[in-house]
């Protein structure tokens, strides 16, 4: 194979990359195991060279028929995933970058219709590049960050070069268009933590204002720039703060309705929040106290609820909304109109709240995240409004603390007073009470549970909650003891609450740690949970569920913690099981075709959903009412059939 160019160290550089392929495919023959090392090793020097990345290009259908890709994930591209990729490519060691923009320039070739891949289609070759150069925005204008400049080998200036390899290609248009959908995509999901949603929006921005990148067509684009930058025309331009301040001064009451409700509309259309709107809401305060309700876009049920709690809520806007906590606009938006004021305890839990005084943990922690702008319990009652009025939003990051976030997100949708108690023990005693089996447990004291460090990518609430519920529940483990069953039967219902149903089901024995009675599992849930087994009767009260996370592959990843909401008849006349999980994304490809919806099907915001057997063969342990079990014998033995299969295909194999 010739090489491209005329630099003698970039001909040398690919000579020895050929060199190294040709003796991987050598090696191949008697091992087909062997490593690929030496042919990642000569490809860092040839993505270096100049022209290198073209002379690579060429080379892909050898670097696929010799080996290159064999035995690893990148064997099968159809399963890689874009978040994953741009990690691999940012923070990967060497070896692991190496192959990842190997895999990506291959990956290139499929999507331009140079080479043809049997595990991936040009339009999926595509799609994934522009998703991962949409998440690598920040490297558009060709500058490098401080820990990019860092990397060892020179890996910053060679994902940098091969960024622009691609986006020359690619074009910026398809690139936006991928970040503007996986905006709108995350959006949709209504979450509590928006900052990276808005540094996206911020990048998209940044695109659009740049004489240099053609961006025309693009209005999907400029609406959620609008929103965010501009939402009233007030604001239309980014003014600044102190300038806007003095153009509401000078608006009169036409004026103003219409800045109001451009905000609302913007907001409840996006679910993103302008550092705008608090200002208008400030200005209205005690001026034009009745446009806050057409400024929080409230309906009637919404309005009633701030009417009867008129200096409550007027109380909450003087203190919480401010520019760095506009997000809790939203939050008291949707609090008013789900009513949770009218249960008289939350208004009370509020008022304690409103004049609460922070211990000092509580304090330090919610300044070494949140910063200094106000006082730390400003942060805290903002995070209340958003847990109170998105129970759905919360979501856990990267922590193992699934079991603590779906009991947040139960107490705010379904027992807001009891959230009110423990924020309330937490932020001013750091210790929270619970009882376990007539025996009281307190956190202060506790050692850390699953979370050995407390989390710090989180909400207000759950960065001071959750550390301490995390322990009640480590300690409600250890009280178990060794018994005949899960221990989630008897923790479940002692930790969330008494609607937890008393029945409960687990598929993997507590003896041998393997699958047992799959079918009679599988069979139970259709007739506690499917509405034509069960007798048409609800899910009144979320409950709990333990799942088996699965990657694209359909190979376990994890069992991890969500609450069942609702089953019901999706728009297609299909039965599907709508729930939270407690990731900060819930659209999820578990494999075998199973992706988790969260907007297409029906969905309320924050929900997935999935086809009932789908969600059933993901399930691990359920908890139901025994007084309402359906029959059994009723149950279709195809519906059983489908479930059974999919899960014994994917994630049951290891526990077989």
């Amino acid at each position: 194979m010739t090489t491209l160019g005329s630099d003698p160290g970039t001909n040398a550089s690919v000579a020895a990359f050929d060199e190294a392929l040709e003796q991987l495919a050598v090696t191949h023959q008697s091992d087909p195991l062997a490593p690929n090392t030496q042919v990642l090793e000569a490809a860092l020097p040839v993505m270096e060279a100049p022209g290198g990345l073209d002379a690579l290009y060429a080379r892909v259908p050898a670097m696929e028929s010799k080996g290159v890709f064999a035995n690893s994930d990148w064997d099968q591209p159809a399963i890689l995933r874009p978040a994953l990729a741009v990690r691999t490519l940012r923070q990967g060691a060497p070896p692991y970058t190496c192959i990842e923009a190997l895999s990506e320039l291959r990956l290139l070739a499929v999507a331009m219709g140079d080479y043809l891949h049997p595990g991936i289609s040009a339009e999926q070759a595509r799609h994934f590049l522009t998703q991962v150069t949409a998440l690598n925005l920040d490297l558009l204008s060709g500058q490098m960050s401080e820990a990019d400049r860092e990397r060892p080998q020179r890996l910053g200036q060679i994902v940098n070069s091969l960024y622009q390899f691609l986006l020359n290609r690619l074009g910026y248009e398809s690139i936006l268009d991928s970040l503007v959908g996986e905006v709108q995509r995350l959006l949709a999901q209504r979450p509590i933590q928006t900052d990276s949603i808005k540094q996206m929006v911020s990048q998209i921005a940044k695109c659009l204002f740049d004489p240099e990148i053609e961006t025309s067509g693009m209005d999907k684009a400029a609406r959620l720039v609008s929103a965010l930058f501009g939402p009233a025309a007030g604001c239309r331009d980014d003014p600044g703060f102190a300038v806007y301040g003095e153009r509401l001064a000078t608006m009169d009451e036409v004026a103003l309705s219409a800045e109001a409700q451009a905000f609302a509309s913007a907001m409840h259309g996006t679910g993103m929040v302008s550092p705008y709107h608090p200002l208008l809401l400030r200005h209205l305060r005690g001026y034009r106290d009745d446009l806050i309700p057409l400024a929080l876009g409230l309906s009637i049920t919404g309005n009633d609820a701030l009417q009867s709690y008129h200096q409550l809520v007027l109380e909450l806007i003087d203190q919480v909304v401010h520019p760095e906590t506009c997000q809790a606009v939203y939050g008291l938006a949707m609090f008013l109109e789900r009513g949770s004021l009218f249960t008289p305890p939350v208004a009370s839990g509020l008022w304690r709240q409103l004049g609460l005084t922070l211990c000092p943990a509580a304090s330090d922690r919610l300044s070494a995240v949140f910063g200094g702008a106000h006082p730390p319990r400003v942060y805290l009652l903002a995070g209340v409004l958003s847990l109170l009025g998105q129970p759905l939003g919360v979501g856990q990051g990267n922590n193992p603390t699934c079991q603590s976030v779906i009991g947040l997100s139960m107490w705010a949708f379904n027992d807001a007073d009891f959230l009110l108690q423990l924020v309330a023990w937490a932020a001013r005693d750091d210790d929270v009470m619970m009882r376990f089996e007539g025996q009281q447990i307190t956190s202060q004291h506790l050692e850390a549970g699953l979370a050995k460090e407390p989390p710090t990518d989180v909400d207000p609430v759950s960065l001071i909650l959750i550390p301490h519920l995390d322990r009640i529940y480590g300690e409600m483990g250890h009280l178990c003891g060794v018994r005949d069953d899960d221990l989630h039967r008897w923790i479940n219902p002692e930790m969330y609450g008494w609607w937890v149903g008393q029945g409960f089901l687990s598929v993997i024995s507590r003896e041998t740690g393997k699958i047992h009675e799959y079918e009679q599992f599988i069979r139970h849930f259709y007739a506690c949970y499917h509405p034509y087994y069960n007798g048409n009767i609800p899910v009144v009260h979320p409950q709990p569920a333990g799942i088996a996370v699965t990657d694209s592959g359909g190979r376990l990843v994890g069992r991890h913690a969500i609450t069942i909401l609702r089953v019901n008849l999706d728009r297609e006349g299909e039965i599907r099981v709508y729930f939270f999980n407690p990731n900060n994304d819930s659209g999820q490809d578990w494999g075998q075709g199973i992706n988790c919806s969260t907007q297409s099907n029906g969905e309320r915001y924050g929900e997935a959903s999935l086809l009932f057997a789908e969600f059933a063969s993901r399930l691990c342990v359920f908890h139901f009412d025994p007084r309402e079990l359906g029959d059994t014998s009723a149950v279709l033995e195809a519906d059983i059939a489908r479930a059974t299969e999919l899960g014994r295909n994917s994630w049951a194999v290891v526990y077989e």
